[in-house]
């Protein structure tokens, strides 16, 4: 029965309208359904402020929502688009519409829960409701904990916690398409705001194609799903096509983690030849939402340690080393294709973003923090969550990381992972003409070989900035104050 007269759902980080919780729940509850999109001049305005002119991530939203936007029109309803604060958009709209409930799909970020507190504040005092609803995770908050009642700080324990209480309900898909006739009905399609409206200007988004939108998604889940099985072995290299390259779609929610979920749970426990690969996804999947707790338990991570011990480390923070990183040009060939790689395209191979991070830490002794922000301005597929306990497993500083004194040595994880050095030629073609055999390590090039391949260190290619052992040797002194594990209390 439905209870609403008219009701909103607010797109966030959901740009999809199929398995949508916050639509479902609407058009099942509602009249008529209205749907708005609200560029945040808030996170708009703090790009423009860092010099940002041209932002993949802008041009991938505006693409997704025309998309959506055509889709909806399709089914008979229509996609609004502000631009603004949703303090005054989300209210503004609500009266124009006269709706009485506003429905979106939580977020889990600090600054995402102090907006929609200040939103619903705002619309208790128009007499308008405010519903929120899981969607972007399995399970979030406090719907999986230990038997002391306390968050999980430790993975393999959650994971099994997980899959214990997992039940074919938790994936099921939400059918929207069964209620869309309460979508309240527009003759005409919007024209959504260009870039150019927004402030922004055209990236590379075009000469180096992201598939956005839904489309998009179901076209890179349409190419993972027959190669699935190989995940668990080949997803480690860099120059092989082995991750499902959707993270960038989980982020923006153009494809729902139900459907991927659930094609990875059934698919490990169905097919045996290919269950290795099919589970090591879905303990990626799982890895998702057990940063998303981390988060939400703990929000001091986005600023301090998880492990409060660790914020005493001395970091020695040089910025023409933090330089050199960022640009790529530390003297390790695969830490500098790698951030080539991020700084080109907006995106790196999960075991690059692991390699090029403990270089940094450990090698080079820059706070963590540093290196997250940068991730944080240049990934397409950035998350908070995940970003911020991706750089703490790397500074050991997180829950469940890498022990300190485990150190990842460049060059063997280019040996390793980039035999042949296909990759590192592909975003350093400096180096293309130099032996497979000296490609790790440039630098143990006679000059003789140095001047047959036309490569002269600390010319053509910067020799290396720190010696890997004697790094090591530093990062082991400067981590030996660390003598406690303990965590802050919530």
């Amino acid at each position: 029965m439905k209870k609403f007269g008219g009701g909103l759902v607010w797109f966030r980080r959901d740009l999809r309208w199929q398995d949508h919780a916050a639509l479902y729940h609407a058009l099942t509850q509602c009249g008529r359904v209205y749907c708005v999109f609200v560029f945040d001049r808030d996170i708009l305005d703090s790009l423009k402020q860092q010099g940002i002119t041209a932002d993949r991530r802008v041009e991938f939203i505006l693409n997704s929502l025309a998309e959506l936007n055509a889709a909806l029109y399709a089914r008979g309803g229509r996609l609004w688009v502000q631009y603004g604060l949703p303090t005054e958009e989300i209210p503004k709209l609500v009266q124009q519409l006269k709706v009485e409930a506003v429905f979106a799909n939580e977020d889990y970020e600090p600054s995402a829960k102090q907006r929609d507190l200040a939103v619903e504040k705002i619309l208790i005092q128009q007499n308008c409701a405010f519903f929120r609803f899981r969607d972007q995770v399995i399970f979030a908050k406090d719907e999986l904990l230990t038997a002391q009642g306390q968050p999980f700080s430790v993975f393999t324990p959650y994971k099994n916690a997980w899959l214990k209480r997992l039940t074919s309900a938790d994936l099921a898909s939400y059918p929207v398409e069964k209620y869309l006739s309460a979508l309240a009905p527009i003759n005409t399609l919007q024209e959504l705001p260009s870039l150019e409206a927004l402030g922004f200007q055209p990236s590379n988004l075009v000469t180096l194609p992201l598939p956005c939108g839904m489309s998009g998604a179901q076209q890179l889940f349409g190419e993972f799903q027959a190669r699935v099985g190989a995940y668990r072995t080949q997803r480690d290299f860099p120059s092989v096509k082995g991750p499902s390259y959707l993270s960038v779609h989980l982020r923006f929610g153009t494809i729902s983690i139900r459907v991927l979920a659930r094609f990875a749970y059934e698919t490990a426990f169905s097919q045996p030849s290919v269950a290795d690969g099919a589970n090591t996804w879905l303990s990626e999947l799982i890895w998702r939402d057990f940063y998303f707790m981390i988060l939400h338990h703990y929000p001091y991570v986005v600023e301090s340690a998880f492990k409060p011990s660790y914020d005493a480390i001395k970091w020695d923070n040089n910025p023409e080393q933090f330089s050199a990183w960022c640009s790529g040009n530390t003297g390790y060939p695969l830490v500098d294709a790698a951030m080539q790689q991020l700084n080109q395209t907006g995106y790196m191979h999960n075991r690059l973003r692991m390699v090029s991070a403990s270089f940094l830490i450990k090698d080079l002794g820059i706070d963590w923090r540093w290196g997250e922000r940068y991730f944080a301005r240049h990934l397409n597929d950035f998350d908070l969550s995940a970003n911020n306990g991706g750089w703490q497993w790397a500074a050991s500083s997180g829950c469940d990381a890498q022990p300190y004194f485990r150190i990842f040595n460049p060059v063997t994880q280019s040996q390793k992972f980039d035999v042949h050095g296909k990759f590192i030629k592909r975003y350093l073609p400096q180096l293309s003409k130099v032996p497979e055999h000296y490609i790790h390590a440039p630098w143990e090039m006679p000059l003789a070989e140095q001047q047959a391949c036309e490569t002269i260190i600390g010319k053509d290619y910067p020799a290396p900035i720190v010696e890997h052992a004697i790094a090591r040797q530093r990062t082991l002194a400067r981590y030996a104050i660390v003598k406690s594990p303990a965590i802050r209390a919530g």
